[in-house]
């Protein structure tokens, strides 16, 4: 089984800065799909303690785990970025394909495919390469817009946290100044400034505790005082659907949204943290964080664990976790129960069916961070950021709002409300004074809001020897109320909204009817960026008809017999970068023709040693050697070596000798290098031959940028 392996970081920072000079992009997402903020409007907030430049960014899940990923989430304007899950059972065999996103979104993956210590490195790669982006000159960054935060995420019970290898990851993350400086030592030279740049020693300080489905509450319990008061870590509990009850969730699951072929197994319920217990558990662990000075937080929600009723998955999975439009109901739903309880302060964060259609309006509930997942596996991939905070800005505008606080404020309309409900706990002279000046601009036509409500405040403490803190504090207790109320008003019409229905998310992605081959096909490229981990990519042929040749050994010498040619009808090639591939078959998904680019595309290894150990997989790994470029190729199990010196002289290697060829000179017969001497009639096929030297002259093209060709 193929499974993920991390790029040298010396190689990623060259492609990065190759690509952009290049080609205007980074790791293949176009610069006109970078969101570098906007020097106009405030999109910043406050998380644990601290600003950061956005309230959106990815979940924890498959685009979180590699340096490359979350470079490319940071690029598209994600400025929280929930790191990959990990837990002490680091060599999972997860099913393939693993996430089904035909519909509404299906997954059977859970945790990290990297060892912890692998993790930890893409981790801190990450975190070099986005101070790189951010104050290495290299991106037109609104002011302000570099603040970033990366969030832990972990699990699944108090032991594996707890054990040696977990707590190795923590330190690290904690304090990577080993790992800083030894990768600082790999910067290239041609890049040396950047080495004295100040690469963050303490990746994070958050984190964001999986407690997956049938967690005891307890045992959430005993992980976050841990995490609280031995690591110091402000925590945020991920809390599952199942909260809502058997009843209430079937209700708005089938009766309401039309999702009556989802069963949600009865141990899911009983397994699962009950309603009361949840409630109890964070209101203890809630006081906990406050006495240490720390935040406490919830998150709704995790995925929802339904039987699997489909045919994508292995057999043998009898269960998958639901993502998407329905969840997104789901966890509003929750959204709203724990506002009922725990009022407007207790911190929110959510990841359930976000899109571009709903982001402005969950950021307008006060939740933070927004995050999202089954929607970057849709075609379009990382490139679909940009529109989530394009959409926000347009919202803003519509508003009048220069500020999130601003936008939460005057989204629905309950600003008024809320300001009176606040200001009740003020002196009455104060309350007349403030009341009169707020609600003059309330009034105020939105086309002609200029000022930001928190900068008028902070001028209204002055003109009224009121304290800058107080007016700042004042303003957040504000939006905060109006948060709530803004829940209120959005909920209750999300089970009723066609948005979320069966009937607007049943249309799956139409195949064609044709099979992919090793070349050539519909080159619509959406297999490109619905890969999580960037491993399709695309290169360049000239099209065209290669000539093929049978040399037939006939009485002691070679005859030449022509055979098809090798036909290439397109320029625009497809290929899978086998060391970012673990075979999630979103590709295959959305691919309109049938079997799979990561199964019949030219399939590329990053390593020698990769290649030889995964037999069981086709494919090709080009290397170079003083003036001689090597590549080994597999075909149907058999191996093949061709290697060819800059005067076009090769040695070609198959499973019955090594023949040396003139590339330039295909007229030329073969000599044998190596081997036993041919049977009269072999026929040595250079079919395979030509295929190898086609790919090898395509990815390292000047013109090409890839991972293949960065690599050598």
């Amino acid at each position: 089984m193929r499974g993920l392996h991390p790029y040298p970081f010396d190689k990623l920072l060259r492609r990065m800065y190759t690509e952009l000079d290049k080609k205007q992009s980074l790791f293949d997402l176009p610069s006109k799909k970078f969101f570098l903020g906007d020097p106009q409007k405030d999109l910043s907030v406050s998380l644990h303690g601290q600003t950061v430049s956005s309230p959106l960014g990815p979940a924890a899940g498959p685009h979180t785990q590699l340096a490359q990923n979350i470079v490319l989430a940071w690029l598209g304007g994600s400025r929280v970025i929930e790191l990959k899950t990990v837990q002490i059972m680091d060599e999972l065999e997860i099913p393939r394909p693993c996430i089904d996103m035909n519909t509404i979104g299906y997954n059977v993956e859970w945790s990290q495919e990297l060892k912890l210590a692998q993790s930890a490195e893409e981790y801190v790669k990450a975190s070099m390469l986005i101070e790189i982006l951010s104050h290495g000159g290299l991106l037109p960054l609104a002011p302000g817009f570099d603040r970033c935060l990366l969030d832990l995420s972990a699990g699944y019970d108090l032991k594996g946290i707890q054990s040696a290898p977990v707590q190795q990851f923590f330190n690290s993350m904690n304090d990577a100044s080993a790992l800083v400086d030894r990768l600082r030592t790999e910067i290239p030279a041609e890049y040396k400034k950047l080495k004295d740049l100040p690469f963050p020693k303490k990746i994070s300080s958050a984190i964001t505790i999986s407690t997956f489905h049938g967690c005891p509450p307890d045992e959430i319990e005993r992980i976050v005082e841990f995490l609280l008061e031995k690591m110091g870590l402000n925590c945020v509990v991920k809390l599952n659907p199942t909260l809502l009850g058997k009843a209430e969730l079937n209700r708005l699951l089938h009766d309401a949204m039309g999702y009556h072929e989802l069963k949600v197994p009865d141990e899911a319920f009983q397994k699962d943290t009950q309603w009361g217990q949840a409630v109890d558990m964070v209101g203890r662990l809630r006081e906990r964080a406050r006495e240490l000075n720390l935040s406490l937080g919830v998150k709704f929600s995790n995925t929802l664990l339904v039987e699997n009723h489909r045919q994508f998955f292995p057999k043998d999975q009898k269960v998958m976790y639901m993502s998407g439009a329905p969840l997104h109901v789901l966890a509003m739903n929750l959204v709203k129960r724990f506002k009922d309880v725990f009022g407007a302060d207790l911190p929110m964060s959510f990841s359930a069916g976000i899109d571009r259609s709903n982001v402005a309006d969950t950021v307008s509930m006060g939740l933070c961070p927004v995050t999202f997942c089954s929607d970057l596996l849709k075609v379009g991939g990382y490139s679909r950021q940009e529109g989530y905070s394009r959409e926000l800005l347009k919202r803003m505008d519509e508003e009048g709002a220069a500020s999130i606080g601003d936008f939460v404020l005057l989204a629905h309309g309950q600003a008024e409300q809320s300001f009176n409900t606040v200001a009740e706990k003020e002196p009455a002279g104060i309350r007349k004074m403030l009341t009169e000046d707020v609600l003059n601009m309330l009034k105020t036509d939105k086309a002609a809001r200029k000022e930001r409500f928190d900068r008028f405040l902070v001028r209204w403490a002055g003109c009224h020897d009121r304290d800058r803190a107080w007016a700042e504090q004042f303003y957040g207790r504000w939006v905060r109320e109006t948060a709530r109320r803004n829940v209120n008003v959005i909920v209750p019409s999300l089970e009723n909204s066609p948005r979320y229905s069966k009937a607007e998310n049943s249309r799956e992605p139409q195949k064609v009817g044709s099979a992919l081959q090793l070349f050539d096909c519909m080159t619509c490229d959406k297999c490109i960026p619905v890969c999580p981990n960037n491993a399709n990519f695309s290169f360049t042929v000239p099209p065209g008809e290669i000539p093929v040749i049978h040399w037939t050994w006939t009485s002691g010498q070679w005859k030449k017999q022509s055979a098809p040619a090798l036909t290439i009808k397109k320029r625009h090639q497809i290929g899978n970068f086998s060391d970012f591939c673990n075979e999630c078959g979103n590709c295959d998904v959305f691919c309109p023709e049938t079997g799979g680019p990561y199964v019949m595309k030219p399939r590329f290894f990053g390593t020698k040693d990769r290649w030889t150990k995964l037999k069981e997989y086709d494919g090709f790994f080009i290397e170079k050697t003083g003036s001689e470029c090597i590549v080994h190729g597999r075909f149907i199990g058999q191996e093949h070596r061709l290697s060819v010196r800059p005067d076009g002289a090769c040695a070609y290697q198959t499973p019955d000798g090594t023949f040396a060829l003139d590339e330039s000179r295909p007229d030329v017969p073969p000599t044998l290098l190596s081997g036993k001497k041919p049977a009269e009639g072999y026929v040595l096929d250079l079919t395979h031959f030509q295929i190898m030297n086609c790919l090898r002259k395509a990815v390292l093209s000047e013109t090409e940028i890839n991972y293949v060709q960065s690599g050598i």
